[in-house]
């Protein structure tokens, strides 16, 4: 047997071994990037959502909603401050339940979902609220706010998209 075959031949009875322990890799980094992905979003949301306590998120996002057609006219019934709390309370409430995945895969389905149109609502500030840098030509020039700073809504939106089949499919 000469050199060529003999590689060869090792080549072909490592590839069993390699190839189970890619597979194993690839299962093991499956399992964590999910997760990652699904307690991040917790992560995300929830801390967002407290934030909602504070009068500086309050007043941070009173031009994003006054701009916006779908939630504008909730400051016709509350003020900035009660629009930001009752927002909060949603957002912490949506973060838990998705959180609780493990003892309940109905309720995880069901604020996915909610995460879901949540993310698309603030997606739409996009269009709504003024954010195209001017000094930079405008379309697809974002400014930071709020241009930039909703962007990450994206990455958000396609882990609760995750989270919902998921939680659906298991």
């Amino acid at each position: 047997m000469n050199a060529k075959s003999q590689l060869q031949t090792e080549d072909r009875e490592a590839t069993p071994r390699a190839s189970s322990r890619r597979e194993r890799i690839a299962l093991r980094m499956n399992v964590l990037g999910s997760r990652v992905l699904r307690y991040g979003l917790t992560l995300v949301i929830g801390w967002i959502g407290l934030m909602k306590f504070t009068g500086y998120e309050a007043k941070g996002i009173q031009p994003l909603v006054a701009h916006s057609p779908f939630l504008g006219w909730m400051y016709s019934i509350w003020t900035v401050r009660q629009f930001s709390h009752g927002l909060g309370v949603v957002e912490v409430a949506i973060a838990i339940l998705i959180a609780l995945r493990p003892w309940s895969r109905k309720a995880c389905a069901i604020c996915s979902g909610v995460a879901v149109l949540m993310f698309l609502t603030t997606l739409s500030f996009l269009f709504s609220t003024p954010g195209w840098e001017p000094s930079l030509g405008g379309f697809p020039a974002l400014s930071a706010l709020p241009g930039q700073f909703l962007l990450k809504d994206v990455v958000l939106l396609g882990a609760a998209m995750w989270s919902l089949g998921e939680a659906l499919t298991s």
